[in-house]
C-alpha cells in the first residue's frame, strides 16, 4: 500500500483492513484502510509475524480523481493519521542496538499523534509529464527529546518531477524540499519525517543519497538518514524508529535523462545538489558552531536490460558517487 505516486509518506506491506471502490465510471477512486505495523526482522527488513505487533496505528483516506483539469492527469488529495503509543517499552534490536527510543537528546520514551494532510498529483499535459506531490503534518509530540518538554508538530514538505520526450530520450527534472526544524529548544517540531518511505524520485535507488544509510558520527547512534529514503530525519532506523521532527530537512534539485537506446536497453543518468534545510539541530547535537548547510553533489548512472522485453529477467548494471561539500564534511 502507498499513500500517494512516488512513496514519499508510507509506502509497505502491513496489516491491515482496507475498504476501496470507485464511483462514475472509474473516475473516482477512493480508499479507507487502517494498518497496525508488525515488527521488521533487524538485518532482512522483512516482516517478522513471530514478534508482537507495534503499539502504531496508522488510518489512512485517499481519494483519486481520474481526468480532472485535463485528460491524462489524474490528482489524489489524502488524509493519513499515524498514532504512536511506543512509551512503555525500551527496544532494542537483533544486534542490540537501542531503537526506541533513539539515542537522541534526553533518550526519553515518547509517544505522538500526527496528521498528514496531502495533494498529489501523476500525469501529464500535453507533452509534459509531471509528477508532484505536497504534504503538511501537523500534531502533537508528547516529548521533545531537547526540552522534554510537550512539542507541536509542524512541519511540511514538497516535491516535483516534470519530465519531457524527444523521441528516444526524456529530459527529466527534479525538486524535494523537506522542511528542518529551526529551534532546537522552542515547542514545535518543524523537520519532516514520514511513516515509511521509499521514494521514486531523482534516480530513487540508483542514487547514493538515496540507497545508502549514513550515520550521524558524533552525534547519537542514529543515521543521519535511512536506506532507502531522501529526507535526513535522524531517526534510529527506518525499520524500527518511530518518526522524528526534530531533524536539519533536506533540498533537492536535480536533473537527468533516459536513453532508450534499444526496446531492450534503457540507459539512466542523474544529476543532484543536496543541501540541508536548516543546521540547527546539527550544530547542537554536535556542539559545533557553524555547519554550512551544503550536502554536496550526487552523480548515478545504470544500464537496464531486458532481453525479452519483459520483467521477468531483468539485468541491471549502476553506479553512483557523492561528492561532498563543506555541509557533510
Amino acid at each position: 500500500f502507498s499513500t500517494d505516486f512516488r512513496g514519499f509518506l508510507f509506502q509497505d506491506s502491513q496489516l491491515g483492513v482496507r475498504l476501496f471502490g470507485n464511483r462514475f465510471n472509474n473516475k473516482l477512486q477512493y480508499n479507507v484502510a487502517w494498518f497496525r505495523r508488525l515488527e521488521k526482522d533487524t538485518n532482512s527488513g522483512q516482516n517478522d509475524i513471530f514478534r508482537r505487533m507495534r503499539d502504531d496505528d496508522i488510518f489512512v483516506a485517499n481519494l483519486y480523481f481520474q481526468d480532472a483539469f485535463t485528460l491524462g492527469y489524474t490528482p489524489q488529495f489524502t488524509v493519513v493519521h499515524n498514532r504512536n503509543r511506543e512509551n512503555s517499552r525500551f527496544y532494542y534490536d537483533d544486534n542490540d542496538f537501542l531503537q526506541r527510543p533513539a539515542s537522541l537528546g534526553d533518550e526519553r520514551l515518547h509517544r505522538y499523534n500526527v496528521t498528514y494532510v496531502g495533494f498529489n498529483g501523476d500525469g501529464h499535459f500535453g507533452r509534459v509529464n509531471l509528477t508532484h506531490s505536497l504534504y503538511g503534518a501537523f500534531g502533537t509530540d508528547k516529548n521533545n527529546q531537547f526540552t522534554g518538554r510537550e512539542a507541536d508538530i509542524r512541519a511540511y514538505f514538497a516535491a516535483a518531477e516534470p519530465s519531457i520526450d524527444f523521441d528516444w530520450i526524456r529530459v527529466r527534472g527534479s525538486f524535494v524540499y523537506a522542511s528542518g526544524d529551526k529551534d532546537p529548544f522552542d515547542d514545535t517540531e518543524g523537520g519532516w519525517s514520514g511513516i515509511f518511505e521509499n521514494p521514486q524520485i531523482a534516480g530513487s535507488d540508483t542514487s547514493y543519497w538515496v540507497r545508502q544509510g549514513i550515520p550521524f558520527i558524533g552525534g547519537g547512534g542514529v543515521g543521519l538518514k535511512q536506506r532507502n529514503s531522501v529526507t535526513a530525519d535522524l531517526r534510529s532506523s527506518k525499520e524500527h524508529g518511530q518518526s522524528n521532527f526534530n531533524n536539519p530537512g533536506i533540498l533537492l534539485l536535480g536533473a537527468g535523462a533516459d536513453f532508450d537506446v534499444l526496446p531492450e536497453l534503457r540507459l539512466t543518468t542523474n544529476i543532484n545538489h543536496l543541501s540541508f534545510a536548516d543546521t540547527s539541530n546539527l550544530e547542537f547535537l554536535r556542539n559545533q558552531g557553524s555547519i554550512s548547510n551544503s550536502i554536496g553533489w550526487d552523480l548515478s548512472a545504470a544500464a537496464t536490460y531486458r532481453p525479452l522485453n519483459n520483467q521477468n529477467i531483468v539485468f541491471r548494471l549502476s553506479g553512483a558517487v557523492l561528492l561532498p561539500s563543506e555541509g557533510l564534511k
